[in-house]
C-alpha cells in the first residue's frame, strides 16, 4: 500500500507541476526540451554507483525544484517558476513509473523498492 500510495503522490506532482508550468506562459517546446534533462544524471553511474546514485538523486529530489521555486518568489523571474514546475513535473513521473532515489547499492535498488526484472513488484 505504501508504494501505491507514493506513486499517487507522484501522480500529485507530476500534474500540478505541470499546470504550474502553464502558470507564466512559457512555451511548451521548452517544457518538452528540457521534460527529460534530469536523466542525463544516468550517465554519472559510468563513474560508479555511489557518484551515480548521488547524482541521480540530486536531480530527482524535490529540493532543488523547490529552491528554484524560491528563488522565483524572490525574484518573480517567470522563467525560474517554469524551470522548477518541468523539473517537478519530471520527478513525478518518475515516481508513478516507480523509479526513486537510488541507493548506493545499484541502480535498481530505490526508496521505493527494487525496480527492474527481478523487482518484487515495485
Amino acid at each position: 500500500m505504501p508504494r501505491l500510495l507514493l506513486r499517487f503522490e507522484g501522480l500529485a506532482l507530476f500534474v500540478l507541476a505541470t499546470f504550474a508550468f502553464a502558470h507564466p506562459g512559457l512555451s511548451w517546446w521548452l517544457y518538452a526540451a528540457l521534460f527529460f534533462l534530469p536523466d542525463l544524471s544516468f550517465a554519472a553511474y559510468t563513474a560508479g554507483l555511489r557518484l551515480g546514485a548521488a547524482t541521480y538523486n540530486a536531480l530527482h529530489s524535490t529540493l532543488g525544484p523547490a529552491l528554484l521555486v524560491g528563488l522565483w518568489w524572490l525574484s518573480n523571474d517567470a522563467l525560474l517558476l517554469g524551470l522548477a514546475a518541468i523539473w517537478a513535473a519530471h520527478i513525478g513521473f518518475d515516481r508513478v513509473l516507480g523509479y526513486g532515489l537510488k541507493y548506493a547499492s545499484g541502480f535498481h535498488d530505490t526508496h521505493l523498492g527494487r525496480i527492474g526484472p527481478k523487482s518484487a513488484g515495485a
